[in-house]
C-alpha cells in the first residue's frame, strides 16, 4: 500500500516538473517577443517624427524660394549673354602681355661692378664738356656715350674683340639690353635724370643773333615763384609732413601744401619753409633705410636751411656709397617769407 502511494507521488513530482518547465520557457519567449515589438514601435514612432519635422523645414525653406516666371528667366538670361558679350576680351590679353614684356625688360639687373663702370664712364663724358654746357649739349654726350657703347656690345658678341674695348665679352649680353631697350630705366637706376629743354617752336620770334633760352622743367603744372625750386637738390631740415606716407601729383602740388601747412599751422607748432619732391618714376635715392618712391612730398622746417646734396653725388661720396646714383634725383625748394 505504501509502495503504490510513493509511486503515485513520484508520478505527479516528474509531471509538475515537465509543467513547470514548460511554463517558464513560455514566459521567457513572451518577453522576448514583447520587447521587440516594443522596440520595433518605438523606431517606427522615432522614425515618423524625424520625417515630420524634415518635412515642416523643407517646406519653410521653399516658402522662402524665390520663384521666376518664365519671362523673367529668359530676360537674365539675355542679360547675362550681353555682359559676357561686352567684355573687353582682347584688351586684358594686351595688357598682360606688354606687362610681361615690361616686366622682363625692367628685371634686367646688371651686377654693381658692370653698373658703376658705366656711371663713371658717363660721368667722365660729362666731365669732358664745358662747364657752361647747355641740357641739350649733356643729352647729346650721353647719347653719344650709348651708340659708342652699343657698337662695341655688337662688335664684342660676334667675336671681334679689341684692346680698345671697354667691356668683357661676358658683359656683352647684359649691357645689349641694358643700354638698348632698358635705356630709360636703366639711366633712372642710377640718377641720370637730364630735364627736357622748353623750347618755343609756335613762335619763334625771338631777334637773330640771340640764342634761345633753356630752361629746365619739372613734370606737371609750373611752380609758383614763391616756391624756389631747384632741380636735383635735396635740402635738410626736420620733417613736418612724412613723406613716405605724403604723395602729390606735381612738384607745384607738394610745394602749395607747404604754403598750406605753415598758412594753418596750429600755435608752437612748426611751419613749412623747405619742401623736397621726388620726380622720378623709379623713385629717388638717399642714404637712409627706406625705399623712396616717386611723388613723395617732404614737408620740412629749417632755421637755417642747409644742402644735403646738389647736382651730383661727388665721387668720394659715390665710393662710400655704391647704391648712389650719377645725378641727385630729387627737387626741392626754400619758401622765405
Amino acid at each position: 500500500m505504501m509502495a503504490r502511494d510513493w509511486g503515485k507521488n513520484s508520478n505527479v513530482s516528474q509531471l509538475r516538473g515537465k509543467l513547470g518547465g514548460c511554463c517558464g520557457c513560455s514566459y521567457r519567449r513572451t518577453t522576448l517577443f514583447v520587447c521587440s515589438i516594443n522596440i520595433v514601435v518605438a523606431l517606427y514612432v522615432l522614425r515618423t517624427l524625424y520625417a515630420s519635422i524634415y518635412l515642416y523645414s523643407s517646406q519653410d525653406s521653399a516658402s522662402n524660394v524665390v520663384r521666376y516666371t518664365p519671362d523673367q528667366i529668359l530676360v537674365m538670361e539675355e542679360s547675362a549673354r550681353l555682359r559676357k558679350a561686352a567684355e573687353p576680351l582682347e584688351l586684358p590679353r594686351l595688357v598682360k602681355q606688354l606687362e610681361k614684356r615690361l616686366h622682363r625688360e625692367e628685371t634686367v639687373e646688371l651686377p654693381l661692378p658692370l653698373k658703376r663702370k658705366i656711371t663713371d664712364q658717363i660721368l667722365e663724358r660729362l666731365k669732358g664738356l664745358n662747364a657752361t654746357a647747355s641740357i641739350g649739349e649733356q643729352r647729346e654726350a650721353v647719347e653719344a656715350w650709348r651708340k659708342e657703347k652699343l657698337r662695341e656690345v655688337d662688335q664684342l658678341i660676334v667675336g671681334n674683340v679689341t684692346s680698345t674695348s671697354t667691356f668683357l665679352v661676358e658683359e656683352a649680353g647684359l649691357l645689349k639690353t641694358a643700354i638698348g631697350s632698358n635705356w630709360a630705366f636703366l639711366s633712372e637706376e642710377i640718377g641720370l635724370w637730364i630735364p627736357m629743354e622748353v623750347v618755343n617752336k609756335e613762335h619763334d620770334d625771338k631777334p637773330d643773333g640771340e640764342e634761345e633760352i633753356e630752361e629746365e622743367v619739372l613734370p606737371g603744372r609750373p611752380l609758383p615763384p614763391e616756391c624756389h625750386a631747384e632741380l636735383h637738390t635735396d635740402y635738410d631740415g626736420i620733417a613736418v609732413r612724412w613723406g613716405l606716407t605724403h604723395h602729390k601729383e606735381s612738384a607745384a602740388d607738394c610745394c602749395q601744401a607747404c604754403l598750406d601747412q605753415a598758412k594753418y599751422a596750429k600755435p608752437g607748432e612748426k611751419k613749412c619753409n623747405v619742401w623736397v619732391y621726388c620726380p622720378s618714376e623709379t623713385g629717388c635715392y638717399s642714404p637712409d633705410v627706406y625705399e623712396h618712391k616717386n611723388q613723395e612730398c617732404w614737408l620740412k622746417y629749417a632755421e637755417q636751411p642747409k644742402l644735403n646734396f646738389k647736382d651730383r653725388y661727388s665721387e668720394q661720396y659715390r665710393n662710400a656709397h655704391p647704391n648712389a646714383p650719377l645725378v641727385v634725383p630729387w627737387a626741392s625748394g626754400v619758401i622765405t617769407r
